[in-house]
């Protein structure tokens, strides 16, 4: 092993070498490759994108799993793929065009689809191969691509199949619309930005009377389009007027006062004007009251024929302009102020989405046929526990927006996707088929003429949905194949993996894909797409914030693998820091911290920290300097395994033929057990958080800090049994450990056994290749444990004696001995040489109850003072202020535990053994209390 841990070289041969040699494939030539299936299925990335920080975190997660199992002996598959992202690829290859000063009408569908196609084969693979990055075990044999073509077979079936049982239908319906892509898109797509707006008051007068009605709005364009004003049934003010006209102002069309339990009669004047063309709620009022809805936009925003000829042509902000001008001019304009706005806009061009009314394909969801046949067995599954979410506050989520659903709007106006598989002929007439061919073969009535394809393409959730069955081959008979030529997948074997293990993905998308995969997976499959929904947290700033290009606190975990040098931050870096503004904040908040750019911390650390930050929160903060905290942890991990690799013989080492001769080797034993039993745990309920801490601590602080040391005079002593039973167990532990830690670091890991490996006589090609090391398979020795806890103690209580009272290491000091039980005298006088050997002490000296004692700093374990003489070595009133502080602690502590037992709720209803354990916490800190106020007392 090199002198110094360098994360580069090694991640860049480990990941070739694994992709390489298959280790991650399905049935590879893995020990474990015929074992019960376990499959994790990737949130397909757009084919669009980059690594984000969101990714890695949720990208780690799934990985430790993947490994875990397999190490565990399941037949894994991480099944991965990229989605061909409707909209935002469509932008990219338009942008292309325009800087060509061509649209993609001047080429004609067909060839922009195979413009499209061509820039995914140059550019398509960029996320990916980030993910190889950060270390992925995925099956890279078995990628998948939503557009390709068994993927799109599954769609166009789906489709087919829904259609001709009544459950998808083509409507005219209200759904968010995007003027400047020309588009439907969905509520994903869609982010409500607060803005700085107004509130206009515009009177609307009776018809045939003096009286008026006011009404506030932020859209006084829309009021073109009004066909209502609303007031609520029990609102006296305006019971009289429910039923009469308004005559609409600019317009001159009569409109009628109706009554409807949606106003809120102490908001504004109590009156709400409808316009169920353009706005959600009043749609759905308009239906309530049977009111025909008057499209007052064009696709592109602008005002069309139905507005009075005055505004016809108008963009919608300018009409704005002009109709507040108008009502102004004819004193219809009661009241402009300022009001704060949540204004819908798109997120792939950022215009302001408009409510419109289009034809468009839907899925049923809420009649009774859809309820009953898609809604409801959703529902069911997770209500019946067949689902499980973790955390499971996300399970009622879930519930109420499948209680509250919407018909699902599934058709976009691109030329990029799946285009929906249906024709019409020449009378309007539309028949469906996964071919024309198959179109024609079953229309119910005779086609009129030509048939012609539809133009739009369906949803990107659409074939999203079909992602846990459809990956595995579903619906093809056999092999399907890529491009190349080679199986992907394979429905008759593959559906072995269905259910999935576990999904991990973010909360913002259980409606959007959680839910449709149940939806598609039962009913064309029978079954769930997955048994486990864990919901992973959101990755906010070291303070908190959400992460943003606009506040320069995006992160790019490429950027923290390989480090930043200021200088080249402009060039190298992430894309949003091409932006000059951008950059500048993302320099300033750089140069705050780390005036010479930021540490290069490699993949196993920034895996590590994300492991460390994975509670059941809903936010995680991310702070650099706690992944280099865990690229130091990478280091000690690295100088670990050197010496014991240093103090090791050439060749392999021969197991020894007995227990483990020294308590230190039993004692470090037990805790491995015990460390891997709440390993095992952590990973059941994916608390990957108290799985990275208890590995940590266990590595830092039990196997480098203490066993290491503790190995030292057996190391260095003349008992040839003990010296080659403790390397032995050095490595074996080392060995142990490295498999554990493996999920989470999986680069160091795997260089450091390639050398450990060996010396235990270990056949395998790669870590990945050991199994699990099971809790079980360790001995505990509860005896030797204690006598170790005890030596620790005492050993630590001496340190910290030196540290506090300035002691320089390496001066050899007294140490004194008093009070103690028998067991006290037998453990000093078993570790009596260690003790001296370790904490640079004489041979420690008894001191006889009653006698004369000199002035000492003390520690107290248990009824034992372990005491260093002041004489010539310490501070007086030093060590008297050490003691007090001590004894603050001490003291804080027993009014914790006090505080609990005096709370009848927590004796009530905590656990007994936890009441009992702080029971005997008070009894411990108060020997400890006593000894350390005699003490005290003694110094004066």
């Amino acid at each position: 092993m090199e002198k110094s841990f360098e994360p580069r070289p090694i991640e860049s041969k480990w990941y070739a070498r694994w992709e390489a040699s298959g280790q991650f494939k399905v049935d590879a030539s893995h020990p474990s490759g015929h074992g019960e299936p376990y499959c994790i299925l990737l949130p397909p990335p757009n084919v669009t994108g980059t690594l984000h920080m969101g990714h890695a975190f949720q990208q780690t997660v799934m990985d430790m799993l993947i490994r875990y199992q397999r190490m565990r002996g399941m037949n894994t598959l991480w099944q991965v793929g990229t989605d061909h992202a409707g909209i935002a690829t469509q932008k990219i290859v338009e942008n292309q065009l325009a800087a060509e000063s061509k649209t993609r009408h001047d080429l004609g569908r067909e060839p922009f689809v195979e413009r499209v196609w061509q820039w995914k084969e140059e550019s398509g693979s960029t996320i990916t191969n980030q993910m190889r990055r950060l270390g992925v075990a995925a099956d890279w044999s078995r990628e998948r691509f939503t557009m390709d073509e068994g993927l799109s077979e599954a769609v166009r079936k789906v489709f087919v199949e829904w259609c001709r049982a009544g459950l998808i239908y083509r409507g005219n319906r209200l759904v968010n619309w995007d003027p400047v892509l020309g588009t439907a898109v969905s509520d994903l797509e869609v982010n409500n930005v607060e803005r700085d707006g107004h509130m206009w008051s515009i009177r609307y007068p009776v018809t045939d009377s003096d009286e008026s009605i006011v009404v506030a709005t932020t859209r006084p364009e829309t009021m073109l389009g009004d066909v209502a004003v609303a007031v609520h049934p029990d609102d006296e003010r305006y019971q009289h007027l429910i039923g009469k006209t308004l005559t609409l102002p600019l317009s001159g069309r009569q409109i009628p006062v109706i009554a409807d339990d949606y106003v809120d009669k102490e908001f504004g004047t109590g009156c709400v004007k409808i316009t169920p063309a353009h706005d959600f709620n009043d749609y759905a009022i308009g239906q309530r009251h049977k009111l025909a809805p008057i499209e007052i936009f064009t696709l592109d925003a602008k005002v069309n024929g139905n507005a009075p000829a005055k505004y016809q042509g108008m963009d919608r902000y300018e009409a704005r302009k002009v109709v507040l001008a108008d009502l102004e001019a004819a004193g219809l304009l009661v009241e402009t102020k300022p009001h704060k706005l949540q204004v819908p806009v798109s997120d792939r061009s950022d215009a302001v989405i408009e409510p419109m009314l289009t034809d468009q394909w839907f899925v049923d969801l809420t009649s009774e046929k859809g309820r009953k046949a898609i809604t409801e067995p959703a529902l069911d599954a997770v209500r019946s526990g067949e689902i499980k979410f973790v955390p499971e506050n996300w399970s009622t989520t879930y519930t109420q927006w499948l209680e509250n659903i919407q018909d699902w709007c599934i058709s976009r106006q691109l030329w990029w996707g799946h285009r929906i598989p249906a024709w019409y002929d020449e009378a309007g007439n539309f028949f469906v088929g996964e071919d024309e061919a198959d179109a024609r073969a079953h229309a119910t009535v005779a086609p009129v003429g030509a048939l012609k394809q539809d133009d739009d393409v369906l949803d990107t959730w659409f074939s999203s949905a079909l992602w846990p069955f459809s990956t595995l081959g579903w619906p093809a008979n056999g092999p399907v194949k890529n491009e190349r030529g080679e199986v992907v997948a394979n429905w008759e074997n593959d559906k072995i993996f269905l259910p999935s293990a576990v999904l991990v993905t973010g909360f913002d998308i259980i409606f959007f894909w959680v839910a449709r995969m149940v939806m598609a997976t039962k009913y064309f499959t029978g079954q769930v797409p997955f048994r486990e929904v864990y919901i992973n947290a959101i990755v906010r700033d070291a303070e908190g914030q959400k992460m943003s290009k606009s506040k320069g606190n995006t992160l790019d975990p490429l950027d923290l693998i390989d480090g930043i040098e200021l200088e080249p931050l402009v060039e190298k870096s992430t894309k949003s820091l091409l932006i000059p503004q951008v950059r500048e904040k993302v320099e300033k908040r750089v140069r705050k911290d780390y005036p010479n750019g930021i540490p290069a911390i490699g993949t196993d650390a920034l895996r590590f920290t994300f492991a460390a930050l994975a509670s059941y929160s809903r936010t995680i903060n991310f702070d650099i300097k706690r992944a280099e905290g865990y690229k130091a942890f990478c280091n000690k991990l690295w100088n670990a395994a050197r010496f014991v690799l240093m103090n090791l013989p050439e060749g392999e080492l021969p197991a020894p033929s007995g227990a483990p001769a020294t308590e230190a080797e039993r004692w470090i034993l037990t805790r491995l057990k015990q460390t891997l039993g709440e390993v095992e745990q952590h990973f059941v309920t994916y608390r990957f958080d108290l799985l990275a801490q208890a590995l940590y601590e266990f590595v830092w602080n039990e196997y480098c800090d203490w066993f290491l040391e503790l190995s030292k005079p057996a190391l260095n002593g003349d008992d040839a049994i003990a010296a080659a039973s403790t390397r032995h167990t050095l490595l074996v532990v080392l060995e142990t450990v490295l498999r554990a830690l493996h999920p989470i670091i999986p680069f160091i890991t795997e260089e450091i056994w390639q050398s450990v490996a060996p010396k235990l006589s270990i056949k395998a090609d790669g870590i990945l290749q050991r199994p699990w090391p099971k809790a079980s398979d360790i001995p505990a020795d509860e005896a030797a444990t204690a006598e170790i806890e005890w030596f620790k103690n005492v050993l630590s209580g001496i340190r910290r004696i030196r540290a506090e009272m300035n002691i320089a290491p390496g001066k050899t000091i007294p140490l004194l001995l008093a009070d103690g039980d028998a067991s006290d005298r037998a453990r000093a006088a078993k570790f009596a040489a260690q003790i001296s050997f370790l904490a640079r002490v004489d041979a420690p000296q008894w001191i006889v109850s009653g006698a004369d004692e000199p002035a000492a700093a003390a520690a107290v374990v248990g009824s034992l003072r372990v005491l260093i003489p002041l004489a010539g070595l310490i501070d007086l009133g030093a060590e008297k202020a050490r003691l007090a502080k001590e004894i603050g602690k001490i003291e804080s502590e027993i009014k914790k535990c006090e505080n609990k037992l005096s709370n009848a709720n927590f004796v009530a209803n905590a656990p007994a053994e936890v009441v009992v354990q702080e029971r005997q916490r008070i009894a411990d800190w108060g020997t400890q209390l006593t000894a350390l106020r005699e003490q005290l007392q003694k110094l004066g």
